[in-house]
């Protein structure tokens, strides 16, 4: 009878450890053997299907959407928070897809992740620079004179023309910070009025220990650690006033997170990031108000192996319920073509985001610009969904002139500002992320190449190279400013 008891506790365990182990990234089980203490994010099943809002009105769409989500994290929160009170650790919950980041002994680790609460456990250990990096090195520039190529080539001027220049649109980025007092965002910053800043709710550091301090621990402020950040959102919104025209929606408003620390972050950081912009907090992360929620986030970054995302769908939860919850997400397609497949990284291979690949002044595909189809998740789903100007483009620097950069970071603001103008001609499609996708891809300026990627031709419309085409300012603007029954349009 003893022998019987040891043969199935034997077999009780090896069951329960092959679970586990279905259940763990690659990357975690080698740190669970070789590590003391080990930095997981882990995410937690689900009590409740997340059900869709059918209303109209965005903030009610919004708060509903925010409301079973946090529903959800508290159940397992419930289940959890006992076993982390006796460890010796930190954590922190994140209830935008139900998911928990934690630094724990490895033994502690074991046992949490061993909870039948725990759905999927993936490392967050970060590893070294991993930054969607600028082709060629930054150089310095002059001043640029009025409205620069980029903004020409992609017909913004003639959006604004018609009396759409991003008003009454907020939007966020969240990337290694922004100086929020450049000439040419300053007066774009939602937490200036003209007279004094206010950085409540429109400044999150998710970085718990940076290399750079955004201002006293008890007044942080928005800061760049690295320059990047500061640059997209010139592209994004950018004008000094003085005739420096570098963004496309000049008279929207932005918010913004640091999610790197100095080049790096981890699918924490992300993920904090993406939970302040769905329902912004005070300076202590208190008094959440999604009334001040934006309209379009932009993400130019990518997370790969070296930053903790060893699993292609460690973000897509994240990704899915912003969307979902009505807000745009806009994401860097990556810096490493010309091959194909090689649109690789959260966040750019998800079917909700809208993924931008970079082109030059000539339309032609820059060559750094990264292709599909996605092959990192199996799907060999059709990236990018389009492409607008990423060679040579000056905005904003980190030390108040402006410098060019080469990326797919400096093509996806293109697109972010874009959204803004066409939410500027028609309010009545904010919370509509889907419509504002399907018209960007029915209006670019199409584009073939002679590049065959995942068996599709680059002759054909759409293609693994430039996805639907350039993205055109004007006709995207001139479409959804007519649009008033949404049923004409299915996804695609």
């Amino acid at each position: 009878m003893i022998k019987h008891q040891t043969l199935i506790l034997f077999l009780f365990f090896s069951l329960q450890l092959m679970a586990n182990e279905n259940k763990i990234d690659q990357q975690l089980a080698l740190d669970l053997k070789s590590k003391a203490t080990v930095e997981v994010y882990l995410l937690l099943k689900n009590k409740q299907k997340i059900k869709a809002e059918s209303a109209q009105n965005p903030l009610e769409k919004l708060n509903s959407h925010i409301k079973q989500l946090k529903a959800n994290s508290q159940f397992s929160k419930n289940i959890l928070q006992a076993q982390l009170q006796k460890t010796n650790g930190h954590y922190k919950f994140y209830w935008i897809n139900n998911s928990l980041w934690a630094r724990l002994p490895t033994t502690e680790a074991k046992k949490l992740i061993a909870n039948d609460a725990v759905a999927y456990a993936y490392s967050n250990q970060k590893q070294h620079l991993a930054e969607i990096k600028p082709s060629k090195q930054v150089k310095a520039s002059k001043n640029p004179q009025a409205v620069i190529w980029n903004i020409a080539k992609i017909n913004a001027p003639q959006a604004w023309a018609q009396g759409y220049s991003g008003q009454n649109v907020l939007i966020a980025g969240q990337d290694t910070g922004y100086k929020w007092n450049h000439p040419a965002l300053k007066n774009k910053y939602a937490g200036f009025d003209g007279t004094s800043v206010d950085h409540n709710y429109h400044w999150h550091d998710a970085i718990t220990n940076p290399n750079v301090i955004c201002g006293s621990n008890n007044q942080p402020e928005s800061c760049d650690d690295h320059g990047h950040g500061t640059h997209t959102m010139g592209t994004m919104l950018g004008d000094d006033g003085a005739g420096n025209q570098i963004g496309v929606a000049p008279d929207a408003k932005w918010i913004g997170c640091r999610n790197m620390n100095q080049g790096v972050g981890t699918p924490a950081t992300y993920t904090e990031c993406f939970q302040f912009f769905m329902q912004p907090t005070d300076l202590m992360g208190n008094n959440p108000d999604a009334s001040k929620a934006p309209d379009i986030i932009n993400n130019s970054w990518g997370c790969d192996a070296s930053e903790g995302c060893f699993s292609p769908n460690v973000l897509q939860s994240v990704v899915n319920n912003v969307v979902d919850a009505g807000i745009l997400v806009v994401a860097a397609a990556g810096n490493s073509g010309p091959g194909c497949n090689s649109v690789s990284n959260p966040i750019a291979i998800y079917a909700k985001s809208l993924t931008i690949g970079a082109s030059t002044q000539s339309d032609a595909i820059s060559v750094f610009s990264s292709q599909g189809g996605v092959t990192a998740d199996g799907s060999n789903r059709l990236k990018p969904d389009l492409v607008a100007p990423g060679s040579a483009i000056s905005s904003a620097s980190l030390f108040g002139g402006y410098v060019n950069m080469d990326g797919t970071s400096m093509a996806a603001p293109h697109v972010a500002g874009v959204a803004a103008l066409m939410l500027s001609a028609n309010p009545g499609m904010k919370g509509k992320p889907k419509i504002l996708k399907q018209v960007l891809l029915r209006t670019t300026q199409q584009l073939t190449s002679q590049q065959t990627c995942s068996q599709l031709p680059g002759a054909q419309i759409p293609n693994n190279t430039f996805g639907w085409g350039r993205v055109d300012a004007l006709a995207a603007v001139n479409q959804i400013k007519d649009i008033i029954f949404l049923d004409n349009f299915s996804d695609f």
